[in-house]
């Protein structure tokens, strides 16, 4: 089995967030870069454990991204991927990203797309369906459980009051979430082995774009905490109905 596993940069979650030029770019300037969180702890290593039990597996990692990208990869890597390509192309825009994984996918036959349910920094939550469109594949998303016999995949996900299970024939595109894994951390022998790990760059193909960004705004800052005696529950109700406005 072929396994392509769609990993991206992102702000560390602690990362302090500024824009730039008149608030139409991110300040990357200081910031620590991390994987995907859902990319890294449920796709990832999902496919890692399906590669533990079919020594045969081949994992492949995708990133569209400039060179900076190439610490995360190599990360990626550490943890269990056998190989990696990135595209050597800088874009927001959900539709150019998908494009660029989909023409690497569509030279390499894979049996099984995996990406994170979304990115924690733009939240988007639209490459796997634009990638499933893309490649004429079945899409399924916010796989909590994934499970695969053959050719056929079961894969359970969250609905509204309930589970849905589903069972998809091979080749498909899944999103993953909470559930499908658990974190790993890398090892010694998987950091020193990822040096010599290939990692191709490929050049884009040529795609237009569909959205641009216009301008970047960051919430309102969070105002003080009010404490209220415990004896004057009179004045909590007030504030809560006049200020808060909650009733």
């Amino acid at each position: 089995m072929k396994i392509l596993v769609c990993i991206s940069k992102t702000p560390d979650t602690t990362a302090k967030i500024t824009f730039t030029d008149n608030n139409t770019k991110f300040a990357e300037a200081g910031v620590q870069f991390i994987i995907n969180p859902y990319d890294e702890w449920y796709a990832l290593v999902r496919a890692i454990q399906i590669k533990e039990a079919d020594a045969a597996t081949q994992i492949h990692l995708i990133n569209v991204g400039g060179a900076d990208s190439e610490p995360i990869i190599r990360k990626a890597l550490a943890l269990g991927g056998d190989e990696a390509i990135r595209v050597n192309a800088i874009s927001q825009d959900s539709f150019y990203i998908a494009s660029q994984i989909a023409e690497v996918a569509k030279q390499n036959n894979y049996d099984l797309i995996f990406t994170g349910k979304e990115t924690i920094d733009y939240n988007g939550s639209s490459i796997g369906g634009m990638l499933a469109e893309l490649l004429e594949l079945p899409y399924v998303s916010l796989a909590t459980k994934f499970d695969v016999n053959g050719t056929t995949a079961t894969i359970n996900r969250e609905i509204d009051g309930g589970e849905e299970v589903n069972e998809v024939q091979l080749p498909l595109v899944v999103s993953c979430q909470k559930g499908v894994a658990e974190q790993r951390i890398p090892n010694m022998k998987g950091i020193m082995g990822a040096r010599t790990k290939p990692l191709k760059v490929v050049e884009p193909v040529a795609v237009d774009a569909l959205t641009s960004v216009v301008s970047f705004e960051l919430p309102p800052p969070k105002a003080g905490v009010k404490l209220i005696p415990a004896d004057n529950p009179e004045e909590l109700v007030r504030l809560l109905h006049e200020e808060a406005k909650v009733f």
